[in-house]
């Protein structure tokens, strides 16, 4: 796993505010920021690329824009990422051009990224607003990714091993929402991103 940061972000008036979601694998974070985007307006979301392959169900330009590696390090190689990381075997990162075109039209971006990717975003823009989603327990983790029926064993243990690592970083966010109820963990997330 690498960081990256090719130093602050200087084409944007940052008209609009920038959230970033973060938090281990299970935690709800896709949940949460469908009721977000559903219940906030002028709340963009900001796709996010991978060169892992689509899971069942999910459509290319919807969850993330799948990518081939070669595309990615390209990417990479042109500065064309505000954020990326290799996670899980995998690259996931966000294009900047992206993030600035919304942000200069004057939306409010929400970001769901990885650890490395948030804290290298608060890195080029001191601006954004970073929120972790927690579980009660990595025993409750564990239980969500298993009944997701998603990843194989290996690829259980590695996140599960991950997620142990990630949630000693939630004291870098400006925010932590312990996600044990679904309603309780929207209506947080809600305020913060009305009221910030």
């Amino acid at each position: 796993m690498h960081r990256k940061n090719e130093g602050a972000v200087t084409e944007y008036r940052m008209t609009g505010k920038l959230f970033v979601l973060s938090g281990p694998s299970g935690a709800g974070k896709g949940t949460l920021r469908e009721h977000a985007l559903n219940d906030i307006p002028n709340l963009k979301y900001s796709i996010s690329c991978t060169t892992r392959h689509p899971r069942d169900g999910e459509t290319d330009g919807v969850e993330y824009r799948f990518i081939t590696r070669e595309k990615f390090k390209e990417g990479i190689s042109q500065n064309l990422f505000l954020e990326y990381a290799h996670v899980h075997e995998d690259f996931y990162g966000t294009l900047k051009q992206d993030v600035v075109n919304e942000l200069n039209a004057g939306k409010n971006v929400l970001l769901e990224i990885d650890i490395q990717g948030a804290l290298q975003v608060k890195a080029k823009m001191p601006e954004a607003l970073l929120v972790f989603v927690d579980v009660p327990s990595v025993e409750e983790l564990e239980r969500r990714l298993r009944n997701r029926h998603t990843e194989s064993e290996e690829s259980l243990r590695v996140r599960l091993k991950n997620a142990i690592i990630e949630r000693e970083q939630k004291d870098k966010y400006d925010y932590v929402i312990v996600n044990d109820d679904l309603e309780n963990a929207c209506k947080e997330l809600r305020e913060i991103f009305t009221k910030s």
